[in-house]
């Protein structure tokens, strides 16, 4: 039987189980994490989508990102906390935001951290791997104004 893992919003009104180990996960400094998190970067786990279980409402948030892509963030309507996401290029994968676990139950091992070009200059970590976006980043049009640095 897989490890199974729970966790949730501030307020525990949305809650979600994690069966088993994440199939990626990293620390990621790109602006949508950053404004995502209302943080300097974000640390993501992703899980398939049948290995995660989601209860209590949930209210969704979808955009395009400049990649012409689509990106969904999924949040409690009450406290307003982010703790999933889905993306269009990973349909079959579902994204959880790692410190919304229930601590101390579940940290895991991450190795990378991506989009290193708009990380917080005062953000330093010991990963090992460090790419300055993805593979798959390919822009089809330029970033908005918001997500623009400098």
């Amino acid at each position: 039987m897989d490890d199974i893992h729970n966790g949730g919003c501030q307020c525990g009104q949305l809650r979600y189980r994690v069966e088993g180990k994440p199939v990626k996960a990293a620390v990621c400094h790109c602006r949508y994490c950053q404004t995502r998190t209302g943080s300097a970067f974000g640390v993501s786990a992703y899980f398939p989508r049948e290995k995660v279980t989601v209860s209590g409402n949930v209210k969704d948030y979808s955009f395009t990102t400049e990649s012409g892509r689509s990106f969904t963030t999924h949040f409690c309507p009450t406290c307003g906390s982010n703790v999933l996401w889905s993306l269009g290029m990973s349909p079959d994968l579902i994204g959880v935001a790692a410190g919304s676990f229930d601590p101390p139950s579940f940290w895991f091992p991450i190795s990378r951290e991506i989009f290193i070009r708009s990380a917080a200059p005062f953000v330093h970590t010991d990963l090992p791997e460090k790419h300055e976006t993805t593979a798959s980043y390919a822009p089809v049009q330029e970033d908005p104004a918001a997500l623009k640095g400098g």
